[in-house]
């Protein structure tokens, strides 16, 4: 392997960059040990992790995750999606790719889901115009 790769994951308007470096499985979330998160975000960066050692054996990488934009649950989505991205890409592991996806999709393929833009000379995308009888 290089000495880093560079993978991304986005959902909503967050967007998670993650840094794949030798080492030994160790996850960093915006420059500190996932262990300094709270629970169920840790547990949502571990799980591509899990289901990677499940299927392959021990992770040899150090993931270091950077996020902006969006807020703090989209971000971690966005981490996640990273993360399984990544891995499925460093190993070429089709059984690793068929894992993730029966567990759950959103691991590997994007929610592309935005924001309805405002209709033009309107308030909002599906408010209508109020109508005065008098």
């Amino acid at each position: 392997m290089a000495e880093q790769l560079i993978f991304s994951g986005k959902r909503k308007t967050a967007v998670a960059k993650l840094r794949v470096e030798a080492g030994s499985g160790k996850i960093f979330y915006n420059h500190l040990s996932s262990d300094a998160l709270p629970l169920f975000h840790k547990l949502a960066l571990a799980e591509p992790v899990k289901i990677y050692e499940r299927e392959l054996g021990e992770l040899k990488y150090d993931l270091k995750l950077t996020t902006l934009g969006g807020g703090k649950e989209a971000q971690i989505q966005a981490s996640r999606l990273a993360i399984a991205k990544a891995l499925v890409k460093l190993t070429g592991s089709d059984i690793l790719r068929k894992a993730y996806l029966a567990y759950d999709r959103n691991m590997l393929v994007a929610d592309a889901r935005r924001k309805e833009a405002n209709k033009p000379n309107d308030s909002a995308p599906r408010a209508k115009r109020q109508k005065s009888y008098r």
